[in-house]
């Protein structure tokens, strides 16, 4: 029986483990926090019996179908549709902008064709690839849009101008010309009733899984298995040894209120004036359960310092040099796959890390039987 290790306990790992216990391997899971799940971790609170989202909000959404009917295999996932909403110049408006984001902005009454024509009439013209996150913005709505949503909340997302930002993170955001206030345009969205947490411990729940929490797996044990899988920071891999890549961190700071307090889960802050860039308020991530008391937090983002959970990779040029030593460092090892949004330094969402997580035991199981060497990466991370 092969013995495989696995460092991280949150849905890479998790998943991971599962598979290959599934497929007969012995798999120890290693992870250095108290907890499973990573940055998805939920827990009830002892003052009001709400489930927080101990690392803020995650909700669940895909469009994958494998992983749709794979994960619930582990829990039950509720229906929940994300709807966002944006308080900005002493407004409230709905996100991601759609129509009546667009006629309550400007004061009008646009039908979608009548909104898509001045919408596309407010854009700057601008380089055929737009070299920063302002001017892909400015060229896709122009200022006033751009200036009420996205410049002051980016800046205090990334801690820096938003010219100095690539492009493509607001290539991810939609806009809609019809009432979808649905953040997100996946087939199926929802929450687990009972947390994240239960999940990935029902995954962890196998007789040939063994969990260690409150451990690191350190890189010299790893000569006694089989194959290593390493869901944590690449870089902390490597002992730093090529700098430390850059990551954001969120900082949560809890108020406890009674009844309601905003009315929705997530309201987003964009002008830069006001600190923080959200405020959640978790038991609307549960809205099949009543609770008489609120529990909000306020999230701030700042740089992420060596004792920080990492969040997401800032990955501008000097972070991409850096990985790119690291991807040739982790090529040169011997029986490691790096996996996850830490392991690849990539921003990667929940259902990503699932897909990937089944593609890489898939893989490696198939090595097992065919004699081949499993690859340093499932998924190129450059």
């Amino acid at each position: 029986m092969k013995r495989i290790a696995i460092a991280g306990a949150g849905f890479s790992g998790a998943v991971l483990a599962r598979q290959l216990a599934e497929g007969g391997c012995r798999v120890d899971v290693f992870d250095t926090r108290p907890h499973v799940a990573g940055n998805c971790h939920t827990a009830r609170d002892e003052r009001t019996g709400i489930m927080l989202h101990t690392y803020g909000p995650h909700i669940f959404h895909t469009s994958n179908e494998r992983v749709w009917d794979y994960i619930r295999r582990f829990g039950e996932f509720v229906p929940f549709v994300n709807r966002v909403k944006a308080i900005t110049g002493g407004r409230v408006f709905s996100l991601p902008l759609n129509l009546l984001t667009i006629n309550q902005f400007f004061g009008r009454t646009f039908s979608p064709r009548e909104a898509e024509a001045f919408f596309a009439g407010m854009a700057e013209p601008g380089a055929a690839e737009p070299a920063n996150f302002e001017e892909q913005a400015l060229h896709l709505m122009g200022p006033g849009l751009y200036e009420a949503f996205f410049k002051g909340y980016t800046t205090k997302q990334w801690g820096m101008s938003p010219t100095h930002l690539p492009a493509s993170i607001l290539k991810r955001l939609p806009v809609r010309f019809n009432y979808d206030d649905n953040y997100y345009a996946s087939r199926w969205q929802g929450i687990p009733r009972e947390g994240y947490t239960a999940v990935v411990q029902r995954l962890l729940d196998h007789p040939l899984i063994t969990l260690s929490l409150g451990t690191r797996l350190d890189r010299s044990a790893t000569e006694d298995y089989e194959h290593t899988f390493c869901s944590g920071p690449i870089d902390a891999w490597f002992g730093y040894t090529e700098g430390r890549l850059g990551y954001r961190t969120l900082d949560f700071v809890r108020e406890d209120h009674e009844g309601d307090y905003q009315g929705n889960a997530v309201v987003n802050y964009g002008d830069e004036s006001v600190p923080w860039t959200r405020i959640s308020e978790h038991k609307h991530f549960a809205p099949w359960e009543s609770h008489g008391r609120t529990v909000v937090f306020k999230e701030y983002s700042r740089f992420c310092e060596p004792a920080d959970p990492p969040y997401y990779p800032i990955r501008l040029a000097d972070e991409k040099a850096m990985l790119t030593r690291y991807i040739d460092l982790a090529r040169g090892e011997q029986k490691v796959t790096f996996v996850g949004r830490l392991g690849t330094y990539r921003y990667i969402d929940m259902h990503v890390t699932i897909a990937e997580a089944l593609d890489a035991a898939e893989t490696f199981l198939g090595c097992l039987r065919e004699q081949r060497t499993m690859p340093a990466f499932g998924v190129d991370p450059g």
